[in-house]
């Protein structure tokens, strides 16, 4: 049985989840578990490697210098020039991209729960808030290059354009999911909404907040790179690299600073999954 402590306002607490007094943890799979786990995916990217290879060797041939093969791509992070711009990038795009998640994780959650106390502000600005998501960010961009002169807040401001829908609309449902036992007890005990918001719903919205984060984390990635292409004056990023490259058709140093990019995504992705199992794995299955 789940224990409700019933106290007057501020020293109130949400009823612990059921669970038999020992907080639920997920098991990490072990032995033949692991290998379901990893094997598929290793085997898919062992299939890709694979298939990559008989297109540049076999298929192409002699134009093989248009897709080069996965050993010829990743020898180019070997000469100390390419390794060195790459890595001056991806310092570059990474500072953008952390910036501009930061940004959107403020913006995105204080405008969720803004629209979650008032309800007017809900009903007058998501609809903006969804409009803003379905605009093409080709689009602005050219818009952002008129009013923005500095490359580096040009840049991050849309890396926040394309990273903040993910907080406001995973917040915002978080704050909105709230069991409606937890709050009849709440307005039973005459509990004000401040005590509410901090009590009962931030807590709750905590899984749906770090679901925003991961994938705003990624799409933080995306909107780095991207901003990268459209302003490239001061330091290189990882979109502008690779526009140097291919206005070059140096195809390897090209393909090399895109497996950059892509490793760069998918770690801030498992690094956000990782820190919402630390977060609220223990009274949350978070997957």
């Amino acid at each position: 049985m789940s224990e409700t402590v019933l106290t007057a306002n501020d020293d109130m607490v949400v009823p612990a989840p059921a669970t038999g007094g020992t907080p639920h943890r997920r098991q990490l799979p072990h032995g033949p578990g692991k290998i379901l786990l990893w094997g598929p995916p290793l085997l898919v990217l062992a299939a890709v490697i694979g298939a990559w290879y008989f297109i540049s060797l076999v298929i192409l041939g002699t134009r093989s210098f248009l897709l080069p093969p996965p050993n010829e791509v990743l020898g180019t992070l070997l000469v100390e020039k390419t390794r060195m711009d790459v890595i001056d990038a991806f310092l570059s795009t990474a500072q953008v991209a952390v910036l501009g998640l930061i940004i959107a994780s403020v913006i995105g959650i204080a405008w969720a729960i803004l629209m979650n106390v008032a309800r007017w502000v809900e009903r007058s600005t998501f609809p903006y808030a969804v409009i803003l998501q379905a605009v093409p960010i080709l689009a602005i961009a050219p818009v952002i290059s008129i009013w923005v002169t500095d490359a580096f807040w040009a840049r991050t401001i849309v890396c926040v354009l394309i990273a903040l829908f993910p907080m406001v609309s995973n917040t915002l449902f978080g704050l909105q999911s709230v069991d409606r036992s937890h709050r009849e007890l709440f307005k039973l005990q005459k509990a004000s909404r401040f005590t509410v918001l901090r009590k009962l719903e931030l807590p709750a919205a905590t899984p749906a907040i770090f679901a925003g984060l991961r994938i705003s984390a990624g799409l933080a990635v995306v909107g780095a790179i991207v901003g990268d292409f459209f302003f490239q004056k001061g330091e290189l990023g990882l979109g502008a690299l690779m526009r140097k490259y291919q206005s070059r058709v140096d195809n390897a140093e090209l393909l090399a600073t895109v497996l950059v990019a892509v490793v760069f995504g998918v770690l801030v992705f498992l690094l956000f999954g990782l820190l919402a199992r630390l977060a609220v794995g223990k009274w949350y299955d978070y997957s």
